[in-house]
Parts: structure tokens; C-alpha cells; sequence
């Protein structure tokens, strides 16, 4: 199909004012989702989940009666009067009956808010475990483990029989006082 000359002449009269457009300019890309962190989230719940279960070697476990353990900047006559309970218990938690895990967590929420009231030695009764079976006492072991890696926990060691024995432990709770404790009176 041919264009006349008269059709193509008036196209021209009715473009002549159009001018091209300028050249297009893109709109920025959309932002890229944040990567997620799928891995790290994973491994984070890898670590909280490991924090609670005792060490693969048994050994570090192996506490026999009785369990000591001081910070290496507290003096070594401060850990044999914490044996001999010589500091004023301030307060104390019974873990008995506790599965693992609120074990933990009760363990942990009680020495943070010892800390944070100033208590300076409190009582943990974890137990004898003499119903533990052949494997010993779970509780006893792995609150050995995890007094050692809380931070507010200065220094920890048996209670006498009269407090429990081999059943509890005394333990100095750093406060924002220091990890000074009141002695006991009348012992």
C-alpha cells in the first residue's frame, strides 16, 4: 500500500511541533532483600542448645563428692571460708524436680537477680542425685558446668552437711558492691 504525497505532507504538519522525548532515565533497581542470616541464626541456637548439655568429655564433669571452683583473681582463703560457710546465705533455690532445661533457667535467672539485689552468698541445692540411676547425678554435674560459665559467679564450693552437703553449694554472686559477702554470725 502506497502513502500519497498529500497523506505523508499532512503527517508532517501534524508532528512538526512534537519533539523527541529526552532519553529515559531507569528508575533505581528495587533494593535487594537483606540477606538472611539462616546460618547464623541456626547457629546460634546450635550454641544455647550445646551451653546446656554437660561437656563431651566426662571428665571435666567428674566432680567425685564434692566441687570447688574460685575465679583466679579471688584469693584462696576466700574459697576455703566459702567451704566452710562462713558467709551469711541470703537467699537459695531448690532445683530439685527440675528438668534440664528449667533447671538452666531458673538456675540463671536466680543468680542474676542475686547480683542485682547485692546478694552476696546464696545456696543452690541441685541435689544428691540418688535417684539418678547408674549414670550419677545429672543435676549435681551439670550445675557444676554451668555456675562455672555464668559471669556474675565469683567463686562456688559444697555446703556443709548442715546445709545440704553434697547436695548444694554455696556460691558468691558478684555484685556491683564487689563480691564482698557478710560473714556468717555465731559460726
Amino acid at each position: 500500500m502506497a502513502i500519497s504525497e498529500d497523506d505523508e505532507n499532512a503527517f508532517r504538519e501534524a508532528m512538526r511541533d512534537v519533539r523527541a522525548l529526552p532519553p529515559r532515565q531507569h528508575a533505581p533497581p528495587p533494593p535487594k532483600p537483606r540477606p538472611e542470616a539462616r546460618f547464623a541464626r541456626a547457629d546460634e541456637r546450635d550454641v544455647l542448645r550445646e551451653s546446656l548439655l554437660p561437656p563431651d568429655d566426662p571428665s571435666v564433669l567428674d566432680t567425685g563428692d564434692e566441687v570447688a571452683f574460685r575465679r583466679p583473681w579471688v584469693r584462696g582463703d576466700v574459697l576455703r571460708r566459702l567451704r566452710r560457710g562462713q558467709f551469711a546465705i541470703a537467699d537459695e533455690i531448690d532445683l530439685h524436680g527440675l528438668g534440664r532445661h528449667a533447671a538452666h533457667e531458673a538456675l540463671r535467672s536466680f543468680i542474676g537477680a542475686a547480683a542485682d539485689r547485692g546478694d552476696g552468698c546464696v545456696r543452690v541445692i541441685h541435689g544428691k542425685g540418688r535417684g539418678s540411676g547408674p549414670g550419677g547425678p545429672v543435676l549435681k554435674h551439670v550445675v557444676n558446668h554451668w555456675l562455672r560459665r555464668m559471669d556474675q559467679v565469683v567463686a562456688f564450693a559444697t555446703a556443709r552437711p548442715v546445709d545440704g552437703g553434697t547436695g548444694a553449694v554455696y556460691v558468691l554472686v558478684a555484685t556491683g558492691h564487689g563480691h564482698r559477702a557478710a560473714p556468717r554470725r555465731g559460726r
